[in-house]
C-alpha cells in the first residue's frame, strides 16, 4: 500500500486485543483510504466490533499502533471524537422522543449552536425523508426508519469519518438498499466510511474490503481484485442428482468446498491441488453423470478460500 499520508484516513499496525487468554484481534494491519466505503466482512465473533471500538478510541489495544485522521489513538481520542460518527447495529436513540427531538439532542451533544442545529436538522429531515415524520416518536417507527434516523444522527455534525458496526443486520432488504444509497451519497460528499457486515452483497458494494477470521485479517483488497485472485478455481456442476454429486466431491483431493445452489453445485478448488479434470474424474469414479464448467468467482468464494483450513489459529484463540 503506497498511499500518501494525506490520502489515508486510518492506519493500524500490529493491532492486537486480548481478553485474558482469548486473542480477539490478532496483529491486524489496516490502511483505509479517504473518501472510500471500506467494508469489514466476517461472521459474528470474528473481531470486527472489537477492531472498530479500538479504532474509535473506545477500547485500548493490548498492542499495536493506531492513527486515525492524523491523530494517535487512544492518546488523542478526545480530539478525534468531534471528527467521527459512530453507529451500532442496535438502535441507540431515544424511543420516547420524536424524530426531531432526537436530532436536537444529538446536535446539543455535538455542541452545535441552536441556529446551526436548526439548519442542519432541517437539511437532514429532507435528505433522510423525515419531513412528514419529524413529530413521530422514534419508538413507533419501522426498523429501516430507525436505522435511517440513527444514520442521520451519526452525521449531524458532518464527520470526516463514519464508523458503522453491522448497521443493517435487523432491517429488510429494501431498507438495506436505501441505507447503502445514503452511504454512497456521504462518500461522494467526502466522508470516509468503515462499515462492518456479514452480508456478501453489501461487501460487494464497498470500494475495498477486509475479511476477518477469528481476529486475523485474512484478505484485503477491492472486490474485483480479491475475486480475480481466484480465477480458475470456481466451477459449476450440473448433475441430475446433485446430492450424490456433492457427496462424491466432499473431501475429494483439491476441493475446498461444495455448495448446492438450486439444482447446481458450486465447487471451490484448492490453489495447489484442484482442477476441473480432477473434479470430472472424481464424479466419473463415483458413477455420477454431470457437466462441469468454469464459473466466475464471487466474494463468497473469496471468503471460503480465505477462512477454510485454519485449525491451528482457532486453537490458539
Amino acid at each position: 500500500m503506497n498511499e500518501n499520508a494525506a490520502d489515508v484516513a486510518i492506519r493500524a499496525h500490529g493491532l492486537t486485543k486480548r481478553f485474558g487468554n482469548l486473542v480477539a484481534v490478532d496483529n491486524v494491519e489496516l490502511q483505509v483510504p479517504r473518501q472510500h466505503v471500506y467494508g469489514f466482512l466476517g461472521p459474528n465473533g470474528s473481531g470486527k466490533s472489537t477492531t472498530i471500538r479500538m479504532l474509535c478510541g473506545l477500547l485500548t489495544p493490548s498492542a499495536g499502533d493506531i492513527e486515525v485522521l492524523g491523530l494517535r489513538i487512544p492518546q488523542q481520542a478526545e480530539q478525534l471524537r468531534t471528527r467521527i460518527g459512530y453507529m451500532t447495529q442496535k438502535f441507540s436513540l431515544f424511543e420516547d422522543l420524536s424524530v426531531r427531538e432526537n436530532l436536537e439532542f444529538l446536535a446539543a451533544v455535538q455542541n452545535l449552536s441552536k441556529r446551526a442545529a436548526a439548519q442542519r436538522i432541517d437539511e437532514l429531515l429532507q435528505q433522510y425523508h423525515f419531513q412528514d415524520r419529524q413529530k413521530q416518536l422514534a419508538g413507533t417507527m419501522s426498523g429501516g426508519q430507525k436505522q435511517r434516523l440513527a444514520l442521520a444522527g451519526a452525521v449531524i455534525h458532518q464527520p470526516e469519518l463514519l464508523f458503522l458496526d453491522e448497521p443493517t443486520s435487523a432491517v429488510d432488504p429494501e431498507s438495506r438498499r436505501d441505507f447503502w444509497e445514503k452511504l454512497f451519497e456521504l462518500a461522494d460528499a467526502g466522508t470516509t466510511i468503515l462499515v462492518s457486515t456479514h452480508y456478501m452483497d453489501e461487501a460487494e458494494r464497498c470500494h475495498r474490503i477486509a475479511i476477518l477470521d477469528r481476529g486475523v485479517l485474512v484478505a484485503d483488497g477491492t472486490p474485483d481484485a480479491l475475486t480475480g485472485e481466484l480465477a480458475g478455481r470456481s466451477l459449476t456442476v450440473d448433475a441430475a442428482q446433485p446430492r450424490q454429486a456433492q457427496k462424491a466431491l466432499l473431501g475429494a483431493p483439491g476441493v475446498i468446498s461444495v455448495a448446492q445452489i438450486g439444482n447446481t453445485l458450486r465447487v471451490l478448488l484448492d490453489q495447489d491441488g484442484g482442477d476441473q479434470a480432477g473434479v470430472e474424474a472424481t464424479l466419473r469414479q463415483a458413477g455420477v453423470a454431470a457437466e462441469v464448467t468454469p464459473s466466475q468467482p464471487n466474494l463468497e468464494d473469496v471468503f471460503v478460500a480465505a477462512t477454510r483450513g485454519q485449525p491451528a489459529r482457532e486453537a490458539a484463540a
